[in-house]
């Protein structure tokens, strides 16, 4: 598995994904210039992300959507299964709705446009590489306005199953006051409504007084009992069952 930056030593490795060389190489010069940020190799499309994921060991991928061959949705979407433990952060000109909620269903841990600037790209891979969520304010709004209103967004199309076997809980179905849905714990809920709150696990093991071994298999029991794959569809979730609420 590979470590995180702050574990390995050194600047964030970066990999850069954008069909246009034009953005491949501003980016490349863009990043380059801030300290603690080291661009490892670029890919012109999804299928030589992947490729450049081996053989770069990056530890966080920037990802554009709109690419020929292998589109940056179901590239994030196969980075998510084989390396789930790398964030890609999306980085487009797009903001529609379809896109925004297909790119985090699929696993990226961050969303921006490309009118962002480089303090907050910087932010974006800071939070990512360290277990936190980081959207563009518009698209951070429209997702609290959609999980407000109960719409579908961590669970795919269909009849969900979980890993145990059982049917997911239905779309916008909120937990009973009281409970806690699937069988969390009282202390994975607490753990839960950590994350939802964007806390990285070093800061739940310190306000939980655990260590962060123990957070790490909290999370690992409620990704388990949950069947999401990772913490972007861990807030949703949260909010959407009632183990915590979008902030007001």
């Amino acid at each position: 598995m590979t470590l995180p930056s702050e574990t390995r030593g050194g600047a964030a490795r970066v990999l850069i994904v954008d069909d246009q060389r034009v953005v491949r190489e501003g980016l490349s010069m863009l990043l380059g210039l801030i300290d603690g940020l080291d661009v490892v190799a670029v890919a012109a499309d999804g299928d030589e992300a992947i490729t450049q994921v081996e053989e770069s060991d990056p530890d966080v991928v920037l990802m554009d959507l709109n690419m020929p061959r292998t589109d940056g949705i179901e590239a994030t979407r196969r980075l998510a299964i084989s390396h789930p433990h790398l964030p890609v952060i999306v980085l487009t000109t797009y903001t529609d709705d379809e896109r925004v909620f297909a790119a985090l269903r699929a696993g990226a841990r961050g969303y921006l446009t490309k009118d962002a600037g480089a303090a907050e790209i910087e932010a974006a891979i800071t939070a990512a590489t360290a277990g936190k969520v980081h959207l563009d304010p518009d698209v951070q709004r429209r997702l609290l306005e959609t999980l407000r209103s109960g719409a579908a967004f961590g669970i795919p199309d269909g009849d969900p199953v979980e890993p145990s076997g059982r049917s997911a809980p239905a779309q916008g179905a909120s937990a009973a006051p009281g409970t806690a849905p699937d069988g969390l714990t009282r202390r994975e809920v607490e753990v839960f409504q950590q994350i939802a709150e964007g806390r990285s696990n070093a800061e739940i093991a310190a306000n939980l007084y655990v260590s962060e071994a123990t957070v790490k298999t909290h999370i690992n029991h409620i990704f388990a009992k949950t069947g999401v794959r990772d913490r972007a569809q861990l807030v949703a979730y949260a909010f959407r069952t009632g183990v915590a609420g979008p902030p007001s």
